[in-house]
């Protein structure tokens, strides 16, 4: 896989939640039928899944015979958690260290959403279990 800045355009992203959503791998006509409402045209879907293979979040899972013919099916190479985490880890690249980019970024989180008691809470146990780790 060639190093790349992580980021997914807008038509990749619909389509690798549209992965995500399924759970399972799919042919290029599946993903086309499953996707009606779709911003990118039909006859895109073979360049978004070569950027999508080559920047690694997707992955050639098998092939499935699609009319006279086999086509390769698609799958997910990464969950959405991991997509998340891989843009947090691009953005914080410029603040100067892990702790300080752990900081900054979870208190943006914390302030932006609207964080009810129980989520504080787990927020709280899962720190304690790590630090308790730590001893």
């Amino acid at each position: 896989m060639k190093a790349h800045a992580f980021s997914l355009t807008k038509n990749e992203l619909e389509l690798m939640r549209m992965l995500w959503a399924e759970g399972k791998p799919l042919a290029r006509s599946q993903i086309i039928n499953l996707s009606p409402d779709r911003s990118w045209k039909a006859a895109s879907i073979h360049i978004l899944l070569n950027q999508l293979l080559e920047k690694g979040v997707v992955v050639v899972d098998g092939y499935t015979k699609t009319g006279k013919n086999y086509g390769r099916t698609y799958a997910a190479a990464i969950t959405p958690e991991e997509y998340q985490l891989r843009l947090i880890k691009e953005s914080s690249a410029f603040l100067p260290s892990k702790s300080s980019a752990l900081i900054h970024i979870m208190s943006a989180l914390i302030q932006d959403a609207e964080i009810n008691a129980e989520t504080l809470e787990q927020l709280k146990a899962i720190l304690q279990e790590r630090s308790d780790a730590q001893c």
